[in-house]
C-alpha cells in the first residue's frame, strides 16, 4: 500500500522567493518544456542516504536526459559541466519503495529529493528503489546505522580528502566544470587514515559534508571510491539562488547539517575532520560548544603554505582550541593526523568505544 503523499518540505510554510529564484524557476520551466518536446525523458540520479532501522533519509535528483540509454547509464552521463546545465524536474511524483512499502514524494527546487521516510531495514548498506511515471526505476544505497556503534566520522571534502584549491575562482571553475575524478588529487594519507578509523565492528558511518553542489555528487562519489575512501553519504547543497538570496550559504548548509545529525543521532559521538583553509574550525568549534556530548574529537588538516595562499590565508584557532571542551588534532596529511590520534588513543577500536 502506498503511503500518503509527502514532500521533503512537509511542515514548512510557503516562502516568498527572491527575484533571482523566481527568474531561475521560470527559466527551468521553459527549458523543461523545450526539453520534453525534443524527446528528453525524466531521469533520476540516485545519491547515497542514511538512517536507522526505523527510518531512512532518501536523496536523489530528478532531471531530463536523452532516452537512448538505460536509466543508470543516463544518470552516469549527468556529470561534470553537463550536470550544471541539466534540466531539473520538479513537477513529477517520485515513488520510493523501501522494503516493499511505497512512498510518493515530490522534488523541491532544483529537482532535489531530500526526505525522511519510515522504514524497517536491516543494519549496514541496503537499497531503496526510486521511480517515476515515465522512467524505469533505479536503486539508491542507504547506510543503516547500528545504534550500538556510538561513533562516526563527519568529513569535509575540499582540501580535506581532495586537493582542490577551491577558493581560487578560476581553478575552482576548472575543477568543477572541466575535470573529472581522474584528474583530481587525493590528500596524501587520508584514505589510509579513514580506513584505520573504520576498521572496527560495528562499522562506523562516514558522512561527507561539503559546500559543493549536488550536481557534482556522482563525480565526487567516483573520486572517493577510486581513491579507496570508505563509502558514505554525501551531504551537499543545491546550485543557484535560494528563496531569500542570490547564492546559498555554504557555512549555513554545514551548520544546519551538523545540527540535524546531532538531533537524529543523539547518542552518537562524531570525529569531525576538516581543514584550516576555510571555515571548518569555526563551524566545528561552534558545534562542539553546542553539542559536546556528540563530539569525540576534531581533526584539522593544515594546508601547506602554497595552499594557504590560494585559500586566502590560514584560520587561527588557538584561542578556540584552548577554550574548547573537546580535543583538537592537527597535521598536514593523513599520516600526521593518524599519529596525533593514535597518541591520544583515538584510533580503531579505542575510538569506537561509546
Amino acid at each position: 500500500m502506498p503511503s500518503p503523499a509527502t514532500t521533503p518540505a512537509s511542515g514548512q510554510t510557503p516562502q516568498l522567493f527572491h527575484r533571482a529564484a523566481r527568474i531561475e524557476d521560470s527559466f527551468h520551466r521553459w527549458r523543461e518544456g523545450r526539453g520534453r518536446k525534443r524527446g528528453l525523458v525524466t531521469t533520476i540520479v540516485p545519491y547515497a542516504g542514511y538512517g536507522t532501522t526505523t527510518w531512512v533519509r532518501v536523496l536523489c535528483r530528478v532531471v531530463l536526459a536523452q532516452p537512448t540509454e538505460a536509466p543508470s547509464q543516463r544518470a552516469e552521463k549527468v556529470r561534470g559541466w553537463r550536470s550544471f546545465f541539466s534540466v531539473p524536474v520538479e513537477d513529477v511524483d517520485v515513488t520510493v519503495v523501501i522494503g516493499g512499502v511505497e512512498h510518493r514524494v515530490r522534488p523541491t527546487r532544483g529537482g532535489i529529493v531530500d526526505v525522511r521516510l519510515d522504514a524497517q531495514l536491516e543494519l549496514g548498506w541496503q537499497e531503496v528503489s526510486l521511480g517515476a511515471a515515465d522512467t524505469e526505476s533505479v536503486t539508491a544505497p542507504v547506510f543503516v546505522l547500528d545504534p550500538e556503534a556510538g561513533f562516526g566520522i563527519i568529513s569535509d571534502i575540499d582540501d580535506t580528502v581532495m586537493v582542490t584549491a577551491l577558493p581560487r575562482p578560476f581553478l575552482a571553475a576548472w575543477n568543477t566544470f572541466v575535470l573529472d575524478e581522474h584528474a583530481r588529487t587525493p590528500v596524501a594519507g587520508m584514505a589510509v587514515l579513514y580506513e584505520r578509523l573504520t576498521r572496527v565492528e560495528p562499522t562506523p558511518p562516514v558522512i561527507y559534508l561539503s559546500t559543493g553542489a549536488w550536481n557534482v555528487a556522482p563525480t565526487l562519489t567516483r573520486f572517493l571510491g577510486r581513491n579507496l575512501y570508505p563509502a558514505g553519504p554525501l551531504l551537499l547543497t543545491d546550485w543557484g539562488p535560494t528563496h531569500d538570496r542570490w547564492f546559498r550559504s555554504g557555512q549555513e548548509h554545514k551548520r544546519s547539517s551538523l545540527s540535524r545529525l546531532a538531533d537524529e543521532f543523539p547518542d552518537m559521538k562524531w570525529l569531525l575532520i576538516g581543514d584550516d583553509g576555510q571555515h571548518d574550525e569555526e563551524l566545528y568549534g561552534e558545534f562542539a560548544a553546542a553539542h559536546p556530548e556528540n563530539v569525540a574529537g576534531i581533526a584539522i588538516r593544515q594546508l601547506s603554505n602554497g595552499e594557504a595562499v590560494l585559500a586566502g590565508g590560514r584560520s587561527t584557532a588557538a584561542e578556540r582550541e584552548r577554550t574548547s571542551n573537546v580535543r583538537w588534532f592537527y597535521g598536514q596529511n593523513g599520516a600526521e593526523l593518524a599519529s596525533e590520534l593514535s597518541a591520544a588513543g583515538l584510533l580503531a577500536d579505542q575510538l569506537a568505544q561509546p
